[in-house]
């Protein structure tokens, strides 16, 4: 099983906000997820960037694959 940490969009038309997930690589973008470890919010000046580090750094360690998005943020962080 192939688990990958991404976004997981949540919120309404025009208004997303983004949930940090651990998901098995098959399941669909806002499906079923293993693990919720943070949240995203663009819309804020500046943008909203809430990361459990302990919990990201524990799925890295696991073999975790983060999306190029959510490596951005894991980044800011300083999960990475």
């Amino acid at each position: 099983m192939a688990v990958k940490i991404r976004l997981a969009r949540r919120g309404s038309n025009r208004a997303p906000f983004y949930r940090i997930v651990v998901a098995d690589s098959r399941s669909p973008r806002d499906g079923r997820f293993i693990d919720r470890i943070g949240t995203y919010n663009p819309r804020t000046e500046p943008s909203d960037i809430k990361v459990d580090v302990d919990k990201a750094k524990e799925w890295l360690g696991k073999g975790a694959q983060p999306t190029d998005q959510v490596k951005k943020l894991l980044q800011i962080s300083g999960a990475l």
